[in-house]
């Protein structure tokens, strides 16, 4: 099978780590060839912890989507989340030597270098630089300064920080489970992209994506993204709190949170009880289900808020920055009972789950389409987004003409991602 028009996304998440293999259909829609699932052991709340074990996990992934697809997979698009990461705004300006010229992408390009050099605090590394909105010779609110004349250009920018020893870990794990990054992107940018159309983008929405250490948010409004954040807890505290209110073992927590758990603790009544066996030779335990969703309730609560306090702090209840479409909630924790009628109760704003299957072919499995894979899906989006280089490549004495194709199509992001790559190999 001709390997050009196929992508390969690597989510490494704190509960697994999913390699999923897909191209684009005849309609644009997304076929999986193939996934692999691996128990995540060697990351903890987002960051590699522990090296040997997750390269041990990546490669079990990976072989697993390759015994599937048929296909061998050679680079990867990976995600990256993480306590570590944080985001500020920045505003920043050029001067041009020539008023009278056309503002082009290089001034752009130089306005955006110059927030990459900002001094960040020691081990830190700045990840994405974000336009929002542009100013030229003082004219507030333009989208897009390329092709208007003026002399001074100014940008505010959503500017995303993370620290460098997590981030090369991560690269140290890829390279060292023999594949090779094709490119690297924010996870919840990547979550976005797979559950949220562009009219909610526009609207003013926030992703909230809940894994299994944790909580990330993105938040959308006028088509562009305009705050994003990552909350230090996820679904693993929910199985911690059971596990410990209930005195049981991990395993049969996190089975009584996924089979029986609510987020909602009215709707059990009193006489709800499971059993559960007890240990080599002891008495099985009961519970009753209206406890255990007082528990979950307690911990769902408290991360709930946390996200609408920074839903707050950008700004949502200001006219100009409310989120029309409210709230999309995705990954392993929005399938969790009642959580939207809870995140609803406590935000007041519209909610729904996400499910990535609006970009999948129709005949995809109903498994894949689960909120669990969103970020795998939308890491392969983002594979299957970029111009093809392998094409360039292979062609020989073409080379020429389609790599000034490449250079023209480059995002932000591609850009960042060339950065990065160049980053880690001074790092080797």
């Amino acid at each position: 099978m001709e390997q050009n028009n196929i992508a390969v996304g690597l989510d490494i998440g704190t509960t697994k780590i999913v390699a999923m293999i897909g191209r684009k259909n005849d309609y644009d829609k997304i076929e999986i060839l193939g996934i692999g699932k691996a128990k995540s052991l060697g990351v903890h709340r987002g960051v590699v912890n522990n090296i040997t074990q997750t390269i041990q996990s990546i490669q079990q992934a990976v072989e697993e989507a390759e015994e599937v697809s048929g296909i061998k997979v050679n680079d990867v698009v990976v995600g990256i989340a993480g306590q570590h990461i944080r985001s500020l705004q920045h505003s920043d300006y050029i001067t041009r030597p020539n008023a009278e010229e056309v503002i082009d992408e290089a001034d752009i390009d130089k306005l955006v270098n110059q927030v990459y050099k900002l001094v960040m605090l020691p081990g830190e590394e700045i990840i994405h630089v974000l336009p929002q909105d542009f100013k030229v010779d003082g004219q507030a609110e333009v989208k897009e300064p390329i092709g208007m004349y003026g002399g001074r250009v100014e940008a505010n920018f959503h500017v995303v920080v993370g620290q460098v020893s997590s981030i090369r870990n991560i690269g140290r794990c890829i390279t060292s489970a023999g594949l090779k990054l094709a490119n690297i992107t924010l996870e919840p940018l990547a979550s976005a992209s797979a559950v949220l159309n562009s009219e909610e983008k526009e609207a003013g929405v926030a992703l909230i994506d809940i894994g299994g250490g944790t909580t990330d948010l993105a938040i959308f409004k006028d088509g562009i993204i305009r705050h994003t954040s990552v909350i230090p807890f996820g679904g693993n505290v929910i199985t911690e709190d059971i596990k410990e209110g209930c005195s049981i073992i991990e395993k049969q927590a996190e089975l009584l949170k996924t089979k029986f758990g609510s987020a909602w603790p009215g709707e059990n009544k009193d006489n709800e009880i499971v059993s559960i066996p007890g240990l080599r030779g002891r008495d099985p335990k009961e519970i009753t289900l209206k406890n255990l969703s007082k528990i979950i309730h307690a911990r769902v609560v408290e991360i709930v808020e946390q996200v609408y306090q920074e839903i707050k702090n950008y700004g949502h209840e200001e006219p100009k920055k409310k989120l029309i479409a409210g709230i999309v909630i995705t990954g392993g924790g929005a399938q969790l009972k009642h959580i939207k009628q809870l995140v609803e109760f406590i935000t007041g704003m519209d909610t729904r789950i996400g499910f990535p299957n609006e970009n999948l072919a129709s005949d995809s499995k109903e498994e894949l389409s689960s909120p669990a894979f969103a970020t795998a899906v939308g890491l392969l989006m983002n594979g299957l987004k970029q111009p093809n280089k392998q094409v360039a490549e292979e062609g020989g004495d073409e080379e020429t003409p389609t790599e000034e194709i490449v250079e023209e199509k480059k995002s932000i992001f591609d850009k960042w991602a060339d950065k990065f790559r160049e980053f880690l190999d001074n790092a080797e």
